[in-house]
């Protein structure tokens, strides 16, 4: 998959990559072999195919959700909890499948979600994501991590997620890594808006999110490296933790479940610039069912009640 991103990149095809949580497999896809049959897109700047989304009412919905057991998710957040007071971590995202019932399919849920990307793979899965992995033009990246999540119909929600302690903390944890993995790729990496606050509609109710902006100068000869670029800041900081090598490990002994492409990336490159996302907000077909993932950042501080609040909170569909 590197290489063929670096060949694409350097040749100037347009090409879309989709790579799991691992970094283990995916896909690596120039648009002369896009197939509308199997695959939907939306990107700020592009989709496939070329057709406006159909709208949606979250009334006419029918959405059921069966969560993981509350006890099940305590016992694995204080076990996370417990390898951070040991200081094999300072950030882990912990995340859990949660079973979903809906009168909606995949696809039909693609078309009328509304977000910054999507994306939909014929009885994979369909992502409808809020959050930029990297972005990059004229030889700049830029990434804009997302941490921070609050009901909006809290009285003086906005007040109370930025000055909410954990919060802060695991905003800044998460910048700091960024700023680390785009270092790896990139010079004069700096912050350029840190813990600004963005809206979301969902068919529950309006959220609102906390990110931050991060940008740094490539090589010239990026377009032949893009492959290396991108490979080598997977997995994305925001959902995975720090420092990234023991969290991975953490994680994988403390959710119990495959993640699959949940919280990979997916990108488009038209030949000039290249855009990408986190593969957050995330449903998968699983034989019968379908499967929502979601999860959130802990640190010592983490509440669990309040954690596993917000796992459910992000079971949504994201429409007007």
């Amino acid at each position: 998959m590197i290489e063929r991103m670096n060949l694409l990149g350097s040749l100037g095809v347009k090409f879309l990559f989709i790579i799991d949580f691992e970094a283990n497999c995916g896909y690596v896809i120039p648009e002369t072999e896009l197939d509308s049959n199997y695959l939907h897109l939306q990107f700020p700047d592009f989709q496939f195919p070329n057709q406006k989304n159909q709208s949606g009412n979250s009334s006419k919905i029918f959405w059921n959700i069966f969560p993981v057991d509350y006890e099940d998710y305590r016992s694995k957040l204080l076990f996370v909890q417990q390898e951070i007071r040991r200081g094999n971590s300072f950030l882990v995202n912990l995340t859990q499948p949660t079973k979903i019932e809906t009168d909606l399919n995949l696809e039909q849920i693609f078309r009328i979600s509304r977000a910054k990307y999507k994306l939909w793979l014929k009885d994979k899965f369909v992502v409808f994501s809020p959050e930029i992995f990297v972005r990059i033009e004229n030889g700049k990246i830029a990434s804009f991590p997302m941490k921070g999540t609050i009901d909006a119909k809290i009285p003086n929600a906005h007040e109370i997620i930025l000055n909410n302690k954990k919060e802060m903390a695991e905003h800044a944890t998460i910048v700091d890594l960024i700023r680390n993995d785009l270092s790896m790729v990139a010079e004069n990496v700096h912050v350029v808006r840190y813990r600004y606050v963005e809206n979301i509609q969902t068919n529950k109710g309006e959220l609102l999110q906390v990110s931050s902006c991060i940008k740094g100068n490539l090589a010239e000869n990026y377009k032949q490296k893009l492959g290396d670029i991108i490979f080598k800041m997977l997995p994305a900081g925001s959902i995975s933790g720090a420092p990234k090598p023991k969290t991975i490990e953490i994680i994988r002994q403390a959710e119990g479940y495959d993640r699959g492409f949940y919280t990979g990336i997916f990108g488009w490159y038209d030949g000039e610039k290249l855009d990408s996302a986190v593969m957050i907000r995330f449903i998968e077909q699983q034989g019968e069912n379908l499967v929502f993932k979601s999860g959130g950042g802990i640190t010592s501080q983490s509440d669990v009640e309040s954690e596993y609040q917000e796992l459910i909170q992000k079971v949504y569909v994201p429409i007007s």
